[in-house]
């Protein structure tokens, strides 16, 4: 697997933006080359798929990035669904996988022109449901954690599935 690796010296922006990408990148590792039985897997008692996990990030990357981030409206895909809806997979592989790659296409138009035109400690453009408004900077972090996170349980599935084992 080539995934890009975050540079090692470089700015904040550029710091953060690479290690989104890192983890993206290793997601996207996790879950190629799966059929739909692949992608239905679960580990022990959880019922978490890595199908379930490709429509959750791709919620999150529009929710984070476009709605909270730039203040748009939910993207058309998500509209009337809440993000417990977003694990219940009926499409195949490949809508599930180009469903996860549109909405980081979008995220990564977005988080660039957003960094060009103000930068990480600008607020985001749509608060919180409590009234909070998180920073560019926060969005970015949280969305770095998001995927650190199902990085590990998709570590453990694609190991159930097939023994396939690595970073």
């Amino acid at each position: 697997m080539n995934r890009p690796e975050p540079p090692l010296a470089a700015g904040e922006a550029e710091t953060l933006v690479g290690f989104l990408e890192y983890h993206r990148a290793t997601f996207a590792w996790k879950c190629a080359g799966l059929d739909a039985a692949g992608l239905a897997a679960t580990v022990g008692a959880s019922t978490m798929t890595l199908g379930g996990m490709l429509k959750h990030l791709a919620y999150y990357e529009d929710h984070w990035f476009s709605r909270r981030m730039q203040g748009n409206k939910r993207h058309p895909q998500w509209a009337g669904l809440n993000p417990e809806e977003v694990w219940v997979v009926r499409e195949t592989p490949d809508a599930l996988h180009a469903v996860w790659e549109a909405a980081v296409a979008r995220s990564r138009t977005q988080l660039t022109e957003t960094l060009a035109n103000g930068g990480l400690d600008q607020p985001a453009r749509r608060s919180l449901p409590d009234g909070e408004i998180p920073s560019v900077r926060w969005i970015v972090l949280h969305m770095i954690e998001e995927y650190a996170r199902h990085n590990g349980h998709a570590d453990l599935i694609r190991e159930s599935i097939d023994g396939s084992v690595g970073e």
